[in-house]
């Protein structure tokens, strides 16, 4: 699987929807990034958030260490959203 439709992939990149909504907005302003830093923003933490979990999970030798997105959705639900 390329890296590309690899990261258009749900059940691995757990931040598709930031990436594609930064990725909007640079589209919309030009590339203005100025105007977009709230979307950056918001994928920075979720990429942060994920690392977290993936790094806890590949120390307590769960797998996959990334969890996929049935589970990512029980995890944020249990969080009552997700914190970033």
């Amino acid at each position: 699987m390329s890296q590309k439709r690899r990261l258009q992939d749900y059940d691995i990149n757990p931040c598709l929807v930031e990436s594609s909504a930064s990725r909007k907005c640079l589209e919309m302003n030009q590339s203005d990034k100025d105007m977009c830093a709230i979307y950056f923003l918001k994928y920075r933490n979720c990429r942060k958030f994920w690392h977290g979990i993936m790094m806890q999970r590949k120390q307590d030798g769960i797998k996959p260490h990334m969890p996929i997105g049935e589970e990512r959705k029980r995890i944020l639900a249990s969080l009552e959203g997700a914190p970033y």
